[in-house]
């Protein structure tokens, strides 16, 4: 991935407000040419002690994605306020933008 499409994808994440969540491919969308796949590389690529919210991005299917932070991801959001039904999913008013 080059670095401008991983700066664009860094800069959405940064921007997702507080409470709110997008998808990956969102995320990839807003970029110039980069795919929901890259999107989740660049999450794991993240260094240790990042500031930036991650745990606001989830799947397409309003889910969370199947990975070992999936347990903190769920309980930042909570702390947030976001709610999540019987089967996992977010309510579709939480996506940004």
């Amino acid at each position: 991935m080059n670095s401008l499409v991983r700066e664009q994808i860094l800069t959405i994440i940064a921007a997702i407000p507080q409470g709110r969540v997008t998808s990956y491919g969102r995320i990839a969308r807003m970029t110039d040419g980069a795919s929901a796949r890259m999107v989740a590389r660049a999450l794991r690529e993240l260094p240790d002690g990042h500031e930036l919210p991650w745990f606001r991005v989830v799947t397409a299917s309003r889910k969370l994605a199947d990975h070992g932070g999936a347990d903190e991801q769920r309980r930042l959001l909570m702390d947030e306020g976001v709610v999540f039904d019987q089967r996992g999913r977010i309510a579709a008013e939480r996506f940004w933008p």
